[in-house]
């Protein structure tokens, strides 16, 4: 029995992924209807995400841009082996908040607050993966002061620290061996934290090459979520099990990968500005998920393996009348996971997303804003082959399927400044 209770549980690391495998990539509607390009735009309060540095080529002295959105997400599966079949359908409302401020012509500050990390995945309990999930509720939200310099007209540098603040609910059964059940339902553990608190930083730079091309880079750094304490609840134990399966707490280090972004844009007239950003994250900094028990039970071990990846963003901004902008765009995002660790908790592959949107300018201070992002990722075989049984003696066991994933995701914000 503690064999089992110790490799039965997944980490925080686990759903932390989800979110980072299926990253968010939500940080301004203005950024997001462009293909979420913006590492070399000056177009709102939003470049405190992208680039820092932009904050200070902005034309006004203050500026602010808040906005929000509505994720949701559809996953269809079906048993490879079985030909049982599944679905999760969850909403997610990651939102963002950007300021700055130019204090002279050389030195701007900023505050940007973002939820890159945040999202949640629900499965029928005791549906035929519950062995790796039943449902997750991850939320983070990132906290990071800026500060930009600029040097002459043609560049600038920018960056800060980032303060991260999350919280992680994850259930799972502990085996699909119905021996290990209560009444039908199979015995199933909840792992629950709360105050996970991390820090990184960001800096980037931006170069105006002429007054209709600009380059732009971005470096975020890696981040380690450190997740102490958390809580391991159990339930539907048989009686015969109440014993092992008490509840006890946790401790986990979650990786969240450094990013770097590079990208290029061109006012190709008084109307139009097209965009190119290149992003590479290094998620091959996640390899295992490891768990240390506070009472005594040895480290619990689950390989992920994790590949880098790259995104290949393009967007379109196009002025219709001094009211009214739209913009348009398009981007490629590859899947980090690898054939073979394709978990129920990560239901995601390579996608491409298709974004719009536009801004109402109701005077020269305030702008309303909106946007739209269809994310089809493709049709995937796959199956997580790691999962140690320790009700059996055959080793690793294998669960896989087919799965089909979409996200559709409307947003509406703010943009304001004088």
């Amino acid at each position: 029995m503690r064999k089992l209770f110790s490799l039965s549980l997944l980490t925080l690391a686990t759903a932390s992924m989800f979110a980072g495998g299926y990253r968010v990539s939500i940080q301004g509607q203005k950024q997001l209807a462009m293909g979420h390009t913006g590492v070399a735009v000056v177009n709102s309060a939003e470049v405190a995400f992208f680039n820092p540095a932009g904050m200070s080529f902005l034309d006004k002295k203050f500026n602010l841009s808040v906005g929000g959105n509505a994720l949701l997400a559809k996953t269809r599966f079906q048993s490879s082996q079985f030909n049982q079949t599944a679905a999760t359908d969850n909403l997610g409302t990651p939102f963002s908040l950007y300021a700055t401020y130019k204090i002279n012509d050389w030195v701007s500050a900023g505050l940007a607050v973002y939820t890159p990390y945040g999202s949640s995945v629900a499965w029928d309990q005791d549906w035929v993966g519950a062995h790796l999930v039943n449902n997750i509720d991850l939320a983070a939200i990132f906290i990071q002061p800026t500060v930009s310099f600029k040097v002459g007209d043609i560049f600038s540098i920018g960056g800060g620290p980032i303060f991260v603040q999350g919280s992680v609910n994850f259930n799972r059964n502990l085996t699909p061996n119905p021996v290990l059940s209560n009444n039908g339902s199979g015995t199933d553990v909840t792992l629950d934290a709360k105050g996970i608190s991390a820090t990184g930083y960001n800096v980037g730079m931006m170069f105006k090459l002429s007054k209709k091309v600009t380059l732009g880079m971005d470096y975020r750094s890696e981040i380690i979520m450190e997740a102490r304490g958390g809580s391991a609840e159990f339930a539907d134990v048989p009686a015969i099990a109440a014993a092992s399966f008490t509840n006890t707490t946790f401790s986990a280090d979650l990786p969240l990968p450094a990013e770097f972004t590079t990208g290029i844009s061109y006012k190709a007239s008084d109307k139009w500005l097209f965009a190119f950003d290149y992003n590479y994250a290094k998620w091959s900094v996640y390899k295992s998920l490891d768990v240390k028990f506070n009472n005594g039970l040895p480290t619990s071990e689950n390989p992920r393996n994790y590949k880098d990846a790259s995104t290949y963003r393009f967007g379109a901004q196009y002025k219709a009348t001094d009211k009214i902008t739209v913009r348009g765009g398009y981007y490629i995002d590859e899947s980090p996971v690898q054939g073979g660790y394709f978990a129920p908790e990560t239901p995601r592959n390579d996608s491409v997303g298709y974004t719009g949107g536009f801004t109402y300018q109701v005077n020269s201070k305030l702008g309303i804003d909106m946007s739209f992002l269809y994310l089809h990722f493709d049709e995937v075989n796959n199956s997580y082959d790691y999962f140690n049984d320790p009700t059996t003696t055959t080793g690793l066991t294998s669960f896989g399927g087919t799965y089909k994933s979409s996200v559709f995701s409307p947003g509406i914000g703010i943009t304001y400044g004088f």
